[in-house]
């Protein structure tokens, strides 16, 4: 087990004043920059907080694929809920970042039950590596449309599934990460992210774990 060293409460409560404070001025200042500034440092900042708390509470290699896969299927598990239930119909680019999240579930699960040692570990990172990474491009192109001005959103395109039943894959690929009207809609927001910047927030926080994990025994 890794341990941290420890740092005493009055330098702590003094570094997280400090990191509100300039926040405060940065969200200030982005007030008359482009939108994605602000998005962005969010994300930066949730991030941190997100793999601070992921190495923190990190058990044993095992467990924490467990933990992982289960975290995979709670993101998805909600995502179902906010299309059938609060009628948040998902863009072309919410399925691909979806179909992320569940690769990277498998990866978790797998490792979960073949139970590596540490040469194995790196190899499920490395998957994790590959499969978050993709999601996160796929959610910073996201973020990217979601801050465009409204006279630069691309028009909506045909639905998904029209796509993928008329068009070469490769086409449909490149449709998708060119965007469309529906990716530049933002229907939904927790603690001034999109959901974009949440899942870009999860696919670097899981990337981070994943190699962390190595050394957990």
């Amino acid at each position: 087990m890794i341990r941290y060293r420890l740092i005493q409460w009055p330098w702590a409560g003094f570094l997280i004043a400090l990191a509100l404070l300039v926040q405060e001025l940065l969200l200030r200042w982005f007030g008359t920059q482009p939108p994605l500034a602000e998005t962005l440092w969010r994300v930066f900042v949730t991030t941190l907080g997100a793999t601070s708390l992921a190495l923190l509470i990190m058990p044993s290699r095992r467990p924490a694929y467990v933990l992982g896969a289960m975290i995979c299927a709670a993101l998805i598990g909600y995502a179902l809920y906010a299309q059938y239930v609060q009628g948040l119909e998902p863009c072309p680019l919410c399925v691909f970042q979806r179909i992320a999240v569940i690769g990277c579930g498998i990866v978790f699960a797998a490792a979960a039950i073949h139970g590596p040692a540490r040469r194995g570990a790196l190899g499920y990172a490395l998957a994790t590596l590959v499969i978050a990474g993709i999601g996160a491009m796929v959610a910073m192109r996201h973020l990217w449309l979601q801050s465009l001005p409204p006279g630069e959103v691309p028009a909506c395109g045909p639905g998904l599934n029209y796509m993928l039943e008329t068009l070469p894959f490769t086409d449909v690929l490149s449709k998708v990460l060119q965007g469309s009207g529906e990716c530049a809609a933002v229907d939904w927001r927790f603690l001034g992210l999109s959901l974009p910047g949440w899942t870009l927030v999860f696919f670097i926080t899981m990337i981070v774990a994943a190699f962390a994990v190595i050394d957990r025994d």
